[in-house]
């Protein structure tokens, strides 16, 4: 059965009676939209639901109302309030994007240009569209993940999107029917699409409107499209977390690199195994007592899987830590992004209960 090519015109009538009567028209960077604030937006909704994103972004706004603000913070407070967002190549993208937008283009989005929008960190070509389109009304394509899984059901594309000829025919099939008017609607209409009906696990096809020329719901086969990454087992990689604590009570941070895992946030030590984790120890922190190490516990990244074990230890003090480091009050804490596994640890200092107890 070939897939149909809906005339536009229809399609986008169609699609923006079904938002005039049920989109989304309550968000908060619909209000004020500024290509600043669909911009943050863009990019916290990148792999994470609205309904998480709304309070993230909120207190984004509250302490940095404008790209100048963002530029001009030091990136440490940015990835605190992006803690428990995950992917945080986001966050330091966005910082990074916020500089160059500051010191190369004076401070405004270069939305005159998709290519320059599209150059700037962490803005991809399907995000630079949204922003202009958003903010502007300027006609732009978009291609996120809820337009790409709508069009591969509407025309049954067979294929992971993910494979460059999959992915050059769904730009294909976004362009042919993006319009040349209310773009902003346009664009926020293919998104709540995607999320509120052509969802990836139980579309409401009953409720959609192309319900009548959907070629994946006239074969029954919804589930079928977008067909899956090809998958691969992931590996499993181990390591320590040492909660070391002074006799405060305070728990020793070190900053990570700034690319890679958990790239620029604040974390506890880690180590490949108890040998190395004591022989550090034993020249950083001597007179170091330690603990019998806590429940192991995995966490999941997109291509591997990281089985910790979080190691518990007490010291008297530290004459040296070093820049790198730092000392952090669970009770009073700093405004510093953690990542997430750390983040619940600390949460959970209470349950690791050293043999000695530490000292006034």
């Amino acid at each position: 059965m070939p897939a149909p090519v809906l005339d536009p015109a229809t399609f986008q009538r169609r699609l923006l009676d079904w938002f005039d009567r049920y989109g989304r028209h309550d968000l908060p960077w619909q209000h004020g939209r500024t290509p600043y604030r669909v911009w943050v937006s863009e990019i916290m909704l990148q792999q994470t639901q609205v309904a998480t994103v709304i309070p993230y972004f909120e207190r984004f706004m509250a302490r940095f109302p404008d790209v100048g603000c963002l530029a001009a913070a030091d990136q440490d407070e940015v990835l605190h309030l992006w803690t428990g967002l995950g992917y945080y190549a986001r966050g330091r993208n966005l910082h990074k994007a916020a500089r160059v937008v500051v010191e190369d283009h004076g401070g405004e989005f270069p939305l005159h240009s998709l290519d320059e929008m599209s150059a700037l960190p962490g803005i991809g070509r399907s995000t630079a569209g949204a922003i202009i389109a958003q903010s502007r009304g300027r006609r732009a394509v978009i291609l996120d993940g809820n337009v790409k899984r709508s069009l591969t059901r509407l025309h049954a594309v067979a294929g992971w999107p993910g494979r460059p000829a999959v992915e050059r025919r769904l730009w294909a099939l976004a362009d042919h029917y993006t319009p040349d008017q209310r773009l902003a609607d346009y664009t926020q209409a293919m998104m709540d699409l995607g999320a509120t009906l052509c969802r990836r696990g139980t579309p409401e096809c009953d409720r959609c409107p192309f319900n009548d020329v959907c070629v994946a719901h006239a074969r029954g086969e919804e589930r079928r499209f977008p067909e899956s990454k090809p998958r691969k087992v992931l590996p499993t990689r181990t390591t320590r977390m040492l909660l070391l604590r002074d006799a405060r009570g305070r728990v020793l941070l070190e900053k990570r690199p700034p690319s890679g895992l958990w790239g620029g946030l604040w974390g506890l030590p880690q180590f490949d195994d108890a040998p190395s984790l004591e022989a550090w120890l034993d020249t950083h922190a001597p007179g170091s007592r330690l603990d019998a190490p806590g429940a192991a516990f995995t966490h999941v990244f997109s291509h591997f899987r990281l089985e910790i074990t979080p190691q518990p230890a007490r010291v008297e003090r530290l004459d040296s830590i070093g820049e790198t480091r730092r000392w952090y009050d669970p009770d009073h804490p700093d405004a510093v992004g953690l990542a997430a596994p750390v983040k619940a640890l600390l949460a959970g200092l209470a349950t690791f209960t050293l043999t000695t107890p530490p000292g006034p």
